[in-house]
């Protein structure tokens, strides 16, 4: 390809130079590659998915107490580490100076942790003395259905 260079009199050349766009916009991507790995706020969990999921903001509080179970024998307070006995003694510490009505511990397992798993956690929380225990679930994808309803669910009888 070549340049236009104008007639030599001093004409103004009238294209669009793009180059300049197009290096800022490569800068931009590769920076935005960099840090969205970076952004993740939790330990990676496969959620069950659920048709009635209830939605509660609370869980993504930086003050909100996690418990993720990404697989068997793996458990997570937050973003932390911690051995399935010392989870009684953390939740209780993070806890104790707030009110009744905010101590609620949630827990995210995957959806290939066994069910025995998830139960002798709910029962250490309990046995923590914390009854306000949120199983954390993703909402079900919807099939299409195709036609003009667009996968709506069929009229109850």
């Amino acid at each position: 390809m070549g340049m236009a260079t104008g007639s030599g009199e001093g004409s103004l050349v009238s294209d669009i130079n793009v180059t300049p766009m197009v290096d800022v916009m490569l800068v931009l991507l590769i920076i935005f590659m960099i840090i969205t790995p970076m952004l993740q706020s939790d330990v990676t969990i496969n959620l069950p998915e659920s048709k009635y999921p209830d939605l509660d903001m609370n869980i993504n509080k930086e003050t909100s107490v996690v418990i993720g179970i990404p697989a068997d024998n793996q458990y997570f307070l937050g973003r932390e580490k911690v051995q399935l006995n010392d989870i009684p003694d953390k939740v209780k510490a993070i806890l104790k100076d707030r009110p009744a009505q905010d101590q609620v511990v949630y827990i995210k397992s995957s959806d290939n942790v066994k069910y025995g798993t998830v139960v002798q956690v709910v029962d250490m929380v309990r046995d923590a003395g914390f009854e306000r225990i949120g199983l954390v679930s993703k909402k079900e994808k919807e099939q299409g259905g195709g036609g003009a309803e667009g996968g709506a669910p069929p009229p109850s009888k």
